[in-house]
């Protein structure tokens, strides 16, 4: 039987930014500890499942939903959810309600590092070395005193973020057990926050104790940088997030440079020989893709994204064009995880390039779902120009062709075989795909 994941593309969310949660502490109820009222605001996401479904798609990637400080990435407890978006029950409903429809339920695991408030870091500042959670954090105690604040190492110079020691048993055993716990609820995978920071032989201590009781459970790592495919036969998860083919993408689009993108889908088919990378073109840590490319060329990188291998997702917003820019500073993260309505909107409501990327959007997920093959396959480049490229992703199965036209001017490239024009604004006569200015197409063959 064919694994799940070969089969599943996710609708990714930012939880605490999606229900309009207060993020920063003080600010209009913001947690100070993890703690506070509950305020049910989880269900909001049910209203949108539906929505979900009719995209085409089959999983729901939800971001932080564990108890923590500020932005859910600073977990104080990894068994409560967080009060600012509802309670256990809210996640069990969410969780039936994503299985109802067909869809899968990924979460976001932080493991890395905890808040400050996390009540083993707690224990530690208050009774010192010989406290029984010491050994889970990596501490400075040289000249320490009880009462002096303890120097702790810390994530990428984040105070509020205070790094595990992953070569601790206990570290180990409380992964193991937060990952079974939620496992155990229905969850169906994990992504692993900052998994490039976590030393590899940590997963290969963690992942396969959880296998043993969870065989079918999928992990996805966040990694940024470096060698991806090492990383994954030392640390035994399943995939990685893929940004350099993000980077690829976007950046070859925005700059009218597409052998960047060649360079890129190049780099990406030989990670296939270990696994099967995250594929995106936008996440709740990047400018959203319609401020990167603007709304014209958003079906230019979705072509890309969803004929080339990999497990794509899809970001919540992206499939109306939203617009956000992240910035470096304080709240910089606010216009890219912005609250959600009650209910999707409308089509008829949508601005016409919203209308556009939505229907690129089903049109391309639908050519994805046709041909499931393509979750492994190996991509050529058949043609290439800094504004245009004809790109062929093919098996024994069968072949797809997307032609990308960046140029103010219409154009005619190599079909590369393509016997039909399946989505896009293309014209096929004799032997080659006719574009308009800065059209694209998806072809079968």
């Amino acid at each position: 039987m064919t694994p799940w994941p070969d089969h599943v593309i996710w609708w990714h969310l930012y939880p605490l930014g999606f229900t309009g949660a207060p993020v920063r502490p003080g600010a209009q109820g913001g947690p100070e500890d993890g703690t506070g009222p509950v305020v049910h605001r989880l269900p909001r996401v049910e209203g949108w499942l539906d929505h979900v479904v009719r995209l085409g798609l089959n999983g729901l990637a939800l971001g932080p939903v564990f108890a923590s400080q500020t932005h859910g990435y600073d977990t104080v407890d990894h068994f409560r959810v967080d009060p600012r978006l509802g309670d256990e029950d809210d996640v069990d409903r969410l969780v039936a309600a994503a299985h109802g429809r067909g869809l899968r339920v990924l979460l976001d695991g932080v493991f890395n590092h905890v808040g400050r408030a996390h009540p083993a870091f707690r224990r530690l500042e208050a009774e010192g070395p010989s406290a029984p959670t010491a050994g889970m954090f990596r501490v400075d105690w040289s000249g320490w005193r009880p009462g002096e604040p303890v120097r702790a190492e810390v994530f990428e110079g984040h105070e509020q973020l205070v790094a595990l020691d992953h070569s601790s048993p206990e570290v180990a055993e409380l992964v193991v057990r937060v990952v079974r716990h939620w496992l155990d609820r229905g969850a169906d995978g994990w992504r692993l926050d900052a998994a490039y920071a976590v030393p590899p032989g940590f997963w290969a201590r963690v992942l396969p104790e959880v296998r043993r009781t969870h065989p079918h459970a999928w992990f996805t790592g966040e990694v940024i940088h470096g060698d991806a495919a090492g990383i994954v036969r030392a640390s035994t998860v399943d995939s990685l997030t893929q940004y350099e083919l993000w980077q690829g993408v976007w950046h070859g689009i925005a700059d009218r440079n597409l052998f960047e993108l060649a360079h890129a889908v190049q780099r990406h088919v030989a990670l296939l020989a270990t696994f099967t990378p995250s594929t995106f073109v936008g996440n709740h840590d990047v400018t959203r893709i319609a401020s990167a490319v603007g709304a014209d060329l958003v079906p230019h990188a979705l072509a890309v994204l969803f004929t080339v291998a990999g497990v794509p997702s899809v970001y919540a917003g992206d499939e109306f064009a939203a617009t956000g820019v992240k910035e470096q500073r304080l709240g910089g993260d606010d216009a890219v995880r912005p609250e959600f309505p009650e209910h999707p909107p409308e089509e008829g409501s949508l601005a016409p390039a919203a209308r556009e990327v939505l229907h690129a959007h089903r049109a391309l997920i639908a050519l994805r779902r046709r041909n499931p093959w393509l979750v492994r396959a190996h991509t050529d480049v058949v043609h290439l120009r800094n504004r245009e490229a004809v790109l062929r992703t093919a098996t024994g199965s069968g072949a797809v062709v997307v032609a990308l036209n960046l140029d103010d001017a219409p154009t005619a490239l190599p079909a590369a075989g393509a016997r039909t024009v399946a989505c896009g604004s293309g014209r096929l006569e004799g032997g080659r795909v006719h574009l308009p200015a800065r059209g694209w197409a998806a072809l079968e063959g």
